[in-house]
């Protein structure tokens, strides 16, 4: 039963937390009603390109993450990696962070390959948007400093007063807690050999070596030039799915592609909050961007939330089509060892 209500929480308290935020901060003074007409007269031409852009992207993620499996001796086809992604985006939508396992499993159900040399390639294309987005944030901070400078600097001063008024026992135990854990990390490393003698622990090792095995291939890709490629058509593509949905809108303010640029870093670190789908924190932070360039705090919301529902139920229908697809697929035999001359 405990598990149970683990389990639980884990869905519901990312719920409650966005439903919180949507209900009692962003649309707090907004007329849902009138929002809804604004979509209504949208020009949903605009919505079916943006959709084209965002699919590609995700296609290309595909044939990214085919990419770093090769080396691995795992060679899926392009369009089964593809599901496998969809699903996984589908996956976050129910729960932050279950769509990397999910597209793991659902590879390893189409193609026997292993969950944890799958989560390892994961990790590492992880790694390159990490990477990404901080050139991302580096690039728009040199393109419109003036504007994002002022951004950042209300947005964490405000977090660095609220910090500022907590009580002392507040950093003593913070400060406790990061002893604890350098010290057990330490007595840890002391004891490797012992640790890894035990019967539980020794299959935790296996699986992350198999990890390790994946976040390494990309130092053995075939072809570094189109991984290096498909990592810049990824973002390219984002840039352009949420830049042409701000056409769509009526009457909608014309924004610069720099402001298209601001979007998209503001959109994509709102994404990364651990909320399903960045529900609350994307509209909060795009919003927000938007009143940059002068547009009215409702005027950023509607916006924001027309590219995030567009977005959104883009993944809910092809994750949705890409699981049944997969119901269908045949499992590939496991691939062959090589054999010793």
């Amino acid at each position: 039963m405990r598990f149970r209500l683990i389990d639980l929480l884990k869905y519901a308290v990312p719920l409650v937390v966005a439903y919180l935020l949507l209900r009692y901060y962003v649309f707090k003074e907004i007329s849902l009603s009138e929002m809804v007409a604004v979509f209504r007269q949208a020009d949903y031409g605009w919505v079916l390109l943006s959709g084209v852009i965002l699919l590609t992207a995700h296609w290309s993620r595909a044939y990214r993450w085919r990419l770093l499996l090769e080396p691995l001796g795992h060679r899926p086809g392009v369009f089964r990696v593809f599901l496998a992604v969809m699903i996984g985006y589908f996956a976050n939508l129910l729960l932050p962070r279950l769509g990397e396992v999910s597209r793991c499993g659902m590879l390893q159900k189409m193609n026997r390959v292993p969950v944890n040399v799958g989560i390892g390639t994961v990790v590492a294309e992880r790694l390159f948007d990490l990477l990404m987005l901080l050139v991302l944030l580096a690039l728009t901070f040199l393109i419109e400093f003036n504007r994002i400078s002022g951004f950042f600097l209300n947005l964490f001063g405000a977090k660095a007063g609220s910090l500022a008024q907590l009580p002392v026992g507040f950093y003593l135990a913070a400060a406790g807690g990061l002893l604890v854990i350098i010290l057990g990390t330490f007595w840890a490393y002391r004891n490797q050999e012992t640790l890894w003698r035990m019967p539980g622990l020794a299959r935790v090792r296996e699986f992350f070596l198999g990890m390790w095995e994946g976040v390494i291939s990309v130092r053995r890709l075939r072809d570094r030039n189109a991984f290096l490629f498909h990592t810049l058509l990824i973002w390219v593509c984002y840039y352009f799915a949420a830049y042409t949905l701000t056409f769509a809108l009526p009457d909608a303010r014309p924004l610069s592609w720099q402001a298209g640029l601001t979007i998209l870093m503001t959109g994509s670190l709102g994404m990364a909050a651990p909320v399903q789908g960045g529900t609350g924190p994307y509209h909060l932070l795009v919003s927000s961007a938007l009143m940059l360039y002068g547009w009215t705090q409702q005027e950023g919301i509607i916006l924001a939330t027309f590219i995030w529902a567009s977005q959104t139920l883009l993944t809910v229908i092809a994750g949705g089509v890409s699981f049944v697809i997969s119901l269908f697929v045949k499992p590939e035999a496991a691939p062959k060892e090589p054999t010793v001359g």
